[in-house]
């Protein structure tokens, strides 16, 4: 039901090797709407959207899924209600598109491969909407980096899960399919009740497409709230060190304009 909290995660404190990367933050995404994470690179970012999805444990803290303890489920009845879209995934080698996207098939089969009725029709509809049907029979260490990016984007939509967690999507993406990834993202959660938490660095972009902005420095939590509320030029030019100017265009469109020492207001 849309408004109803989906996964969250609270007093969150993570690590690498025994040094704290993020400090008891918060984020909650609700069925229906899209949370954007942004901030400088270090941030932790990446990390909190790895805990949420159970790769990366922390030190400190709960993550809920609908309310109860998220780490209780089984790995497979998690997989079918939370993916997760990581920045790189190995390639592997001689394998077809059509074949990679069914692996987003793999929580619902038994371990025969078998009992998956709704699979083919998922398959070809993730496929679609990622524009890489046209691709199916090729293999996939053929793709370009973008092309093998889309790929694994159907790969999640495959899954067909209530949660979907993107680390940055658009890496690699021309500019088109950048906007048709994100038009994407804004429809699952319109048209389908899903709930989204997507890093992105490119803060137009996630102002854009977000109901809710989530802003990272030195691994806090430094602001939650809508774009318009979050992108503020004092913030933002603190966050990431430099000054970066906001303004509302005559659409009523949140714009950023980072400001170097080459560059005028």
């Amino acid at each position: 039901m849309t408004g109803e909290a989906a996964l969250s995660g609270a007093g969150l404190t993570l690590a690498y090797d025994g040094r704290t990367v993020v400090h008891e933050a918060g984020i909650e995404l609700r069925a229906g709407r899209v949370v954007a994470l942004i901030g400088p690179n270090g941030s932790g970012k990446s990390t909190l959207l790895r805990s949420l999805a159970r790769l990366h444990a922390a030190q400190a803290g709960t993550v809920s899924l609908d309310g109860a303890d998220a780490l209780a489920l089984r790995p497979r009845d998690f997989a079918r209600r939370v993916t997760l879209l990581t920045q790189s995934r190995p390639t592997p080698g001689g394998v077809r598109v059509r074949d990679v996207v069914a692996y987003g098939r793999h929580p619902y089969r038994s371990r025969f491969g078998t009992g998956d009725p709704d699979g083919p029709a998922l398959i070809d509809r993730a496929m679609r909407l990622t524009g890489v049907e046209q691709m199916a029979d090729r293999a996939v260490d053929e793709l370009s980096g973008g092309e093998l990016q889309r790929v694994w984007l159907a790969t999640c939509l495959a899954q067909d899960t209530g949660v979907l967690l993107l680390d940055e999507p658009t890496t690699f993406l021309d500019l088109r399919y950048q906007i048709e990834t994100l038009d994407i993202v804004r429809d699952l959660a319109d048209e389908h009740g899903v709930a989204v938490g997507v890093v992105l660095h490119d803060l137009d972009q996630a102002a854009a497409v977000a109901d809710e902005l989530v802003v990272l420095a030195r691994g806090a939590v430094r602001a939650t709230g809508k774009p318009d509320e979050v992108l503020t030029s004092d913030l933002l030019s603190e966050v990431y060190g430099l000054r970066i100017h906001v303004h509302i265009d005559a659409d009523g469109h949140v714009r950023t304009k980072p400001v170097g020492r080459h560059h005028t207001m």
